[in-house]
C-alpha cells in the first residue's frame, strides 16, 4: 500500500487535494492539526491516506489561477457533503451484501463475511471523520469548541426558534457536565439534551377545588389568540370530563366584541352554565359574588393589542376592584405561531397584570416550539395549557414538559398529544 500525506487550512480542504491527486479509492488514515490558527497566521492540517499501489494513478494537475480567497463556505460543505453520501452509499451496498450472505447456508466462508463487515466500520469511521470536518468548518462561534456528536441537536433547538444565546448556555453547560460515556455517538446526546430540556420546562399541574375555596381564573392576552374558545374548552372540561361534573360559571369582560359575548352566550346555554356580564371594574366584585355556588369561576376579558396599554388598564382595574375572598390566577393565552421576540414582548406587557401560567393555543399551526421553551425559560412561568385545535373540548391539553420537548425536537404530532 502506497501512503501519502496532504495538507490544508481545513481538514476538508486537505481531504480534497487528496481526492483530486489519488481518486476516491483512497482511504483515510489519520488527520492531525499542524499549526494552530492564530492572528497573522493561518490554520494547517494535515492528513495521511493509503491506497493500493495497483489503483494509484495520480493525476497530472491543470495549471489554475490562484485559489478566489471569497470563494464561499458554502462551495466547501457541498463538498464535503458529497464525500459522506458516497461513503453512505457503499455502506448500504455493503450492508445488503452481508444481510445475503447471513440468509445463505453456512457453507459461505465465514471468514469473508467477517472482512465484509470489518469494510462496513471503516466506511462509518469515515463518515463520521467526514462529518467532524464538516462540522469544524460550520460549527457557532462559541468559546467552548462543540464536539460534531452536538451538530444534530444544535441545529434541530436552533431551527425550532430557540434564542441562540438560551441554546449556547444550555449547550455550554452540557458540554461540561455530560458524562463522557454519553458523548459516544449523535443518538445518546440527543437523548441526553432532551431530558435537560425537559427538566428546564416549568409545568403547572392541574389542581381541583375543594370545600374551602374556589377556583378562579382569568384568561388574558392578545387578539385571535382563542382565549374565548379555550374558555369554553376549560368550562366543557371542568363541568364533564374530570372524575368530579363541577359547577361552573362564566365571567364575560370583553363586552367591546358582541360576537365574543355572543359566542360564550350559546356556550353557556349548551352546558348550563351561570353567566355574568361586567362593563365597569365597581361590577367585577359583585359578578364574582353572584356565581358564589360555583367551583369554578372562569373570567374572559377584552382582546388587545399588547401595546395598547388603555385596555390592559381597564383589565388591571377590575383585578384591583375584587374585594372578595376569591384569589384569582391570571393565565396569559399566547398563540405559539409567532416568534420569539413577538412572545416576549407580549408577554412584558401584560405582566402588569400579576400572570401566574401561560396558556399556548395553536400548536398545530406551527413548526417550531424552541419559541415556547425560549420564553418560559427566560420568565421561569409554568406552563399550565395546551390548545391543540378548535374542537371543544377535544383540543385542550393539561401541559407537560415531555410534550413541549418532543415536538421542539421532532414536530407536532397530534398522537403524542395526550
Amino acid at each position: 500500500m502506497k501512503i501519502l500525506t496532504f495538507s490544508g487550512a481545513t481538514p476538508a480542504e486537505a481531504l480534497r487535494r487528496a481526492q483530486e491527486d489519488v481518486g476516491e479509492e483512497a482511504m483515510l488514515i489519520e488527520t492531525r492539526e499542524l499549526q494552530k490558527k492564530s492572528l497573522g497566521k493561518s490554520a494547517l492540517y494535515e492528513i495521511v491516506v493509503g491506497i493500493e499501489e495497483h489503483l494509484y494513478k495520480p493525476k497530472k494537475r491543470q495549471h489554475q489561477a490562484a485559489p478566489n480567497r471569497e470563494t464561499p463556505l458554502q462551495k466547501k460543505s457541498n463538498d464535503v457533503l458529497f464525500n459522506i453520501s458516497e461513503a453512505a452509499k457503499q455502506i448500504s451496498q455493503i450492508a445488503e451484501v452481508t444481510e445475503g450472505a447471513d440468509a445463505q447456508e453456512p457453507k459461505e466462508s465465514a471468514h469473508d463475511i467477517k472482512l465484509i463487515k470489518d469494510e462496513i466500520s471503516k466506511l462509518t469511521d469515515k463518515v463520521q471523520l467526514i462529518q467532524h470536518m464538516f462540522w469544524e468548518e460550520k460549527s457557532p462561534h462559541m468559546a467552548v469548541s462543540i464536539p460534531s456528536e452536538f451538530a444534530e441537536i444544535y441545529k434541530l433547538s436552533l431551527q425550532s426558534g430557540m434564542k441562540q444565546e438560551h441554546l449556547d448556555e444550555i449547550m455550554r453547560l452540557s458540554l461540561e457536565h455530560m458524562p463522557s460515556k454519553m458523548r459516544e455517538n449523535s443518538q445518546s446526546v440527543k437523548r441526553y439534551f432532551q431530558t435537560l430540556l425537559r427538566k428546564m420546562v416549568p409545568v403547572r399541574l392541574e389542581s381541583v377545588p375543594n370545600n374551602r375555596s374556589k377556583k378562579v381564573m382569568m384568561l388574558v392576552g392578545p387578539t385571535g389568540v382563542g382565549k374565548t374558545t379555550s374558555i369554553a374548552k376549560l368550562a366543557a372540561r371542568y363541568s364533564y370530563l374530570m372524575e368530579k361534573n363541577y359547577k361552573v360559571g362564566l365571567v364575560v369582560l370583553d363586552t367591546y366584541r358582541i360576537g365574543a359575548v355572543e359566542q360564550l352566550m350559546q356556550y353557556a346555554r349548551m352546558m348550563k352554565l351561570g353567566i355574568e356580564t361586567v362593563v365597569d371594574p365597581p361590577e367585577f366584585a359583585n359578578a364574582l359574588e353572584s356565581l358564589h355556588y360555583c367551583d369554578y369561576i372562569l373570567i374572559d376579558t377584552m382582546g388587545s393589542s399588547p401595546y395598547d396599554k388603555h385596555k390592559i388598564e381597564k383589565i388591571y382595574e377590575c383585578l384591583k376592584a375584587n374585594d372578595t375572598e376569591f384569589n384569582i390566577d391570571v393565565i396569559l393565552v399566547l398563540p405559539s405561531s409567532i416568534k420569539y421576540d413577538d412572545m416576549q414582548a407580549t408577554y412584558d406587557n401584560f405582566a402588569t397584570l400579576g400572570v401566574d401560567t401561560v396558556m399556548f393555543t395553536k400548536l398545530d399551526e406551527t413548526r417550531g416550539f424552541g419559541n415556547i421553551f425560549s420564553l418560559v425559560y427566560e420568565t421561569k412561568k409554568p406552563i399550565s395549557y395546551f390548545s391543540i385545535g378548535q374542537e371543544v373540548p377535544e383540543d385542550l391539553v393539561i401541559a407537560k414538559s415531555e410534550m413541549l420537548i418532543e415536538c421542539l425536537l421532532h414536530g407536532f404530532d397530534r398522537s403524542r398529544m395526550s
